[in-house]
């Protein structure tokens, strides 16, 4: 089968979920169909076309830039059989490839635009834009892949014309041969982490989604000998920015051994983080799955983390983690947070179960290559259907 596969984010330009999941989904397709991926950068490699925004609408809204990428990313598609695209930024991309040369078009929805509404503050007009091309794509598609059973829910709750049997569950996936424990701590040690102190750990962007600022007021009364690390950055909007920095800096006045690293490490250091941490936390307003979670688990680090979205078809609440409730109480899910944090790191010995627990779901229900067999029956299914 000859698959074109279209994506913001690929290697190195990893910066989320999304990323994440294609690096590792285009990796072991590799093995079952003739793939080429079209991405955002710079350049051409072995399998692999660039993409970047054009030069005339450099000063113009980022949706519109998108576009611009999309129509590239279109006319690259010539001789494919089936295109696959990922998130809104390459949702249009394949929706016109479809049209264009008459070929299926399958899509994953790692998140829903209807449900992401503080976009708007970020993109402006172009939430508007980024919500008809993802609505566009998805009503016409010839098969969309739910990263995870609640997500399938949300997307027939927002999109209720889309036909139910063209919605197929297959979850993200996890390398549980490169995510797993690191025992070594120059990378602490190197960011000033007192090893023998345990510290809650925090990765992911500034974003409203994430619920950063939820994390930064829950974690202000736990118990005092717990470390807070917080590798987060990547902020959406100047405003969540500041939001998160005046946070930050409140905490920093009322608790030692808070430590904030902004950049983006590279993947071996967050193993180590994620190895080495207590517990590692997920305060996320919204998340289809959360494979961050999956990576923790793998690296034997148990998790705390709100029951939304598909976290606990993840997270075994009690056995790899504990889940907190989210409602509009914002101050009873921050104190829910504060509780299950403490209850983890005073208990060492059940904390170590959930981590080996952890570990253990991970290496045997979300291995990559499962998930790429799963991805190219389908393809093949919808080949015979066209």
């Amino acid at each position: 089968m000859r698959v074109g596969l279209l994506t913001r984010e690929y290697p190195p330009d990893v910066y989320g979920g999304a990323g994440v999941h294609v690096e590792f989904l285009a990796r072991e397709l590799r093995d079952l169909v003739d793939l080429e991926v079209h991405c955002w950068g710079e350049g051409r490699g072995v399998g692999v076309q660039r993409h970047r925004p054009w030069s005339a609408l450099d000063t113009a809204n980022d949706a519109l830039r998108t576009f611009s990428v999309d129509l590239a990313m279109a006319a690259g598609l010539e001789g494919r059989e089936l295109v696959h695209s990922h998130t809104w930024y390459a949702n249009l991309a394949g929706h016109l490839g479809k049209l264009q040369y008459g070929i299926p078009h399958v899509m994953t929805a790692h998140s829903l635009e209807p449900l992401r509404p503080w976009k708007a503050e970020q993109l402006g007009g172009g939430y508007a834009l980024s919500s008809w091309a993802e609505r566009t794509a998805i009503e016409a598609a010839d098969a969309v892949i739910a990263v995870s059973g609640a997500m399938r829910e949300d997307i027939l709750g927002c999109y209720p014309t889309l036909d139910p049997g063209r919605v197929h569950v297959v979850h993200n996936g996890i390398d549980t041969t490169l995510y797993r424990p690191d025992h070594r701590t120059d990378v602490l040690a190197r960011f000033g982490l007192d090893a023998d102190r345990p510290y809650v750990l925090f990765v992911g962007r500034i974003t409203r989604q994430k619920g950063v600022p939820h994390l930064l007021r829950a974690v202000r009364d736990i118990d005092p000998a717990a470390q807070v690390v917080l590798c987060a950055g990547a902020p959406d909007t100047p405003e969540i920015d500041q939001e998160f920095r005046d946070l930050y800096q409140e905490l920093s006045r009322v608790r030692e051994g808070v430590h904030w690293i902004p950049q983006m490490l590279p993947r071996p250091e967050v193993i180590q983080l994620l190895t080495h941490a207590a517990v590692f936390v997920c305060p996320s307003v919204y998340e289809p799955l959360g494979i961050v979670n999956l990576e923790a688990m793998a690296c034997g680090t148990p998790v705390v983390a709100s029951r939304v979205g598909g976290i606990p078809e993840v997270v075994d609440d009690g056995k790899s983690g504990l889940l907190v409730p989210l409602d509009d109480d914002a101050e009873a899910f921050e104190a829910g947070l504060a509780r299950a944090l403490d209850s983890v790191i005073g208990d060492p010995e059940t904390a170590r179960r959930m981590g080996e627990a952890g570990r253990e779901r991970a290496v045997g229900e979300f291995g990559w290559d499962a998930v790429a067999r799963r991805t190219a029956r389908l393809y093949g299914e919808i080949l015979k259907q066209a």
